[in-house]
């Protein structure tokens, strides 16, 4: 009976590490996590290293209409996210690529790396270049945002369209709030927990309402402050931190060419670096309900839609508002 009971409490914690519904510590490569799609590496050569980025590569369920959809996750998220957003592309009839950036999810996470927008478009276009994908329709939450806005400048032949959910980098954050230097900024990663991590989603996040299919998506991240390789993900995170606070791409919207959809939640307050800002500016930054509309006057050719009372995550806070516009955009 009690072996019995032993290799129950063994299947139990190995299934609940795998959906993440409880928190468990996690390894840098997030090997005991399973994303919901089959995964794939993309190995390359990189800034004098050999390097993989995780993607999965999801076929449509039928009625094919020929059209791929890219995804770029935020910062403090991975592909895993895009779950169901995937599942509903898929059923639209489109082929949908999501990957991990270098520094995220499953993909390497390197002692040092140059990062840079720039960069890391680059890094994806080599797995659209390597499955033969010459157009493409380019999704980008968060910091997904600035690198989809990055992706579309740098390849304009290739990007189909645009759709920017709440990206972070409407407004320049280094003119608004005072720089952080690098080894502040990790020092300030390895101090982040569980709690930490949590109490900063729920209110700039959540408006402050925590529901439990929230968990998912923390103890993915959360789970990495558990485990011994934290200091190697933290330093990744430090590094992308300051590509997002000093490479703006704000003063570029104007060029972009293709048709472009801004989905924004206006409750969201997101903005970088808010802390170290006076605080006469500090009430002034993040100010989505604000921002989408500025950045739908910037944009030529854009459709600005505002989910009202949805916040950083329209697609995990209030899918059915999200995923209709988007669907509905894409298939124009």
């Amino acid at each position: 009976m009690k072996t019995n009971i032993l290799i129950l409490l063994v299947i139990t914690s190995f299934f609940s590490c795998y959906s993440q519904d409880t928190l468990v510590a996690l390894d840098k490569d997030l090997t005991t996590v399973k994303y919901p799609f089959d995964v794939k590496f993309h190995t390359f050569k990189s800034q004098g290293q050999n390097l993989r980025m995780a993607y999965v590569d999801v076929l449509p369920s039928s009625n094919a209409n020929g059209k791929t959809a890219l995804l770029m996750h935020g910062k403090n998220f991975s592909i895993a996210y895009w779950e169901q957003t995937i599942k509903a592309l898929r059923n639209e009839g489109f082929r949908v690529i999501a990957a991990d950036q270098i520094g995220f999810g499953k993909s390497t996470k390197p002692e040092y790396y140059q990062y840079s927008f720039q960069q890391l478009a680059h890094n994806t276009k080599s797995i659209l270049d390597s499955l033969k994908i010459n157009k493409i329709n380019v999704l980008g939450h968060s910091m997904g945002g600035m690198l989809a806005t990055r992706f579309a400048l740098s390849y304009p032949e290739m990007t189909e369209k645009l759709i920017l959910e709440n990206p972070i980098g409407l407004e320049d954050y280094k003119v608004l709030t005072s720089y952080q230097t690098i080894d502040a900024n990790y020092q300030s990663e390895l101090k982040n927990t569980v709690e930490s991590y949590r109490n900063y989603q729920m209110k700039y996040y959540y408006d402050n309402t925590w529901k439990p299919q929230y968990d998912r998506w923390l103890n993915l991240l959360a789970g990495w402050t558990m485990h011994k390789d934290y200091p190697i993900v933290a330093w990744n995170a430090t590094l992308t931190m300051d590509m997002i606070f000093t490479q703006p791409v704000v003063y570029e919207f104007k060029n972009l060419k293709c048709p472009t959809l801004l989905i924004i939640g206006t409750r969201d307050r997101t903005a970088i670096g808010r802390g170290r800002a006076p605080k006469e500016t500090q009430s002034k930054m993040g100010l989505y309900n604000k921002l989408g509309k500025k950045t739908h006057k910037a944009i030529p050719n854009s459709t600005l839609i505002e989910l009202e009372n949805i916040g950083h995550l329209p697609h995990i806070e209030s899918f059915d508002r999200f995923i209709k516009p988007l669907t509905d955009f894409l298939k124009k």
